[in-house]
């Protein structure tokens, strides 16, 4: 059985890659899994025994897109991406090209691995930049003689160093300034490799005035012991506008980890949707600092956790400039056994003033046997803003639930109707009708109503 060491060893790039590749794994050999003591892991705790882990099996490229899995096939005969990467475990199996009038503006979109060898000038300034192998120490700026917020326990960083050191492939874009790209990008990742682990990596970089939209989409069949790895890193420079879409769909079995954090200029957007629907744990963390004054984030999400899935969303939104704006907004929905957990934090820096920063977090429980833990935080060290946080758990309507029956709608389908409606303030928020449509898709086979 190989080690992590012996996998680093097979791995080819430059030195500057290799080095930081090194360090990272040093790093994770330090820490120790996050435990319930932990603040920010208090209700998730991942089993896993890291010697036992192997990679995912190596994938050969195929010619069409009949030879990919059937759910990337029936994905793209409904998706508006202008241009897609498939990676299946490691390896980019099928691509599409850029359009030449984009291409021939500078923007590239191709995955890490080739970005590393092809423009590796362009990788190296950002990569690690905003998803560094350590957790991101991101304490509150507080006012001389005060009490500032904890830095984060080291061990919260583990699974981040791991991805930094041992990530084989993933997405990369850049957008040089100025330039606008109409249509989305996007990833569609898989795994078919039962009992393995994949670690990946994003990098999307929009310079100064800039304009892009990528979605990324993880899916497979059941995997049991199986592990999805990641970072998204998001550089959204001055002005520039960055639409990030998550969508995770992985088979049974499969735990799910990932970090995915933005770094926003002066008067920039970012707007984020995080989508949880499979897998057995799911963890997804998402943050935007919010480095320049008028800076604006937009944090949507939604999940959908049946059997005995477990889902943990950890959020930060950290102002660290004046006259920025963030707005969250999660909701949830847990039937069956199921565990959903959410905790958010908004933070102001001392200085950040005329921050306007909201956090809303719902859940519909379909089910009195699942549980729920919304932890949501306020931590504010500037004396002129605007910041509100909230938190509601709730059954289903059974009078509206009544109603549907009573007009001989099956209770599937009735489930289904008031599930999509709890929901659609947040889908009514994304403007990209075939994700909207696939997630609908996916909510009606969990309530039992395709």
């Amino acid at each position: 059985m190989t080690t992590f060491n012996d996998q680093l060893a097979q791995v080819q790039g430059p030195e500057w890659l290799s080095a930081k590749r090194r360090e990272s794994l040093e790093l994770f050999t330090t820490l120790d899994v996050p435990q319930e003591s932990v603040e920010a892991w208090k209700y998730t705790r991942v089993d896993v025994d890291f010697d036992a882990l192997r990679p995912h099996g190596k994938r050969d490229v195929v010619s069409d897109v009949s030879a990919l899995p059937q759910s990337v096939q029936d994905r793209l005969t409904g998706t508006d991406v202008g241009a897609f990467l498939v990676l299946d475990g490691p390896d980019v199996v099928y691509r599409t090209e850029l359009p030449a009038e984009l291409t021939a503006k500078g923007v590239i979109f191709t995955d890490l691995k080739s970005a590393v060898e092809q423009y590796a000038d362009k990788v190296q300034q950002y990569l690690y930049s905003v998803v560094p192998a350590e957790v991101p120490d991101d304490t509150t700026i507080a006012a001389p003689g005060t009490t500032p917020s904890k830095s984060p326990d080291p061990s919260e960083g583990k699974f981040s160093a791991l991805a930094a050191a041992l990530w084989t492939n993933g997405a990369f874009v850049y957008v040089p300034r100025g330039v606008e790209v109409e249509l989305p990008l996007g990833s569609f990742r898989v795994m078919s490799d039962a009992g393995t682990y994949t670690a990946t990596r994003t990098l999307v970089v929009a310079e100064e005035n800039a304009q892009v939209t990528f979605i990324d989409e993880q899916d497979s069949e059941a995997l049991p012991g199986t592990y999805a790895i990641g970072a998204v890193e998001l550089v959204v420079k001055d002005a520039a506008r960055v639409r990030y879409v998550s969508i995770q769909n992985w088979g049974e079995g499969v735990t799910h980890i990932q970090r995915q954090r933005g770094d926003v200029g002066r008067d920039a957007t970012l707007n984020s949707l995080v989508v949880t629907m499979g897998g057995t744990l799911s963890r997804t963390e998402m943050q935007s600092y919010l480095r320049g004054q008028g800076s604006n984030s937009e944090m949507l999400a939604l999940y959908f956790a049946n059997k005995d899935q477990h889902f943990d969303h950890y959020t930060l939104q950290h102002h660290a400039a004046p006259n920025a704006y963030s707005d969250l907004l999660y909701k949830g929905v847990n039937n069956d056994s199921s565990v959903g957990v959410f905790s958010g934090m908004i933070k102001v820096d001392l200085g950040a003033q005329k921050t306007d920063a909201y956090q809303k977090h719902r859940t519909l429980m379909l089910s009195s046997d699942a549980r729920n833990f919304s932890v949501p935080q306020l931590e504010i060290n500037a004396n002129d803003v605007r910041c509100s946080h909230g938190s509601t758990t709730s059954p289903v309507d059974q009078e509206a639930l009544f109603f549907l029956r009573s007009r001989g709608i099956a209770r599937e389908v009735a489930e289904k109707m008031l599930v999509t409606a709890f929901l659609e303030d947040v889908l009514g928020r994304v403007p990209l009708k075939s994700v909207v449509k696939y997630i609908e898709g996916i909510i009606a086979r969990k309530v039992g109503a395709a």
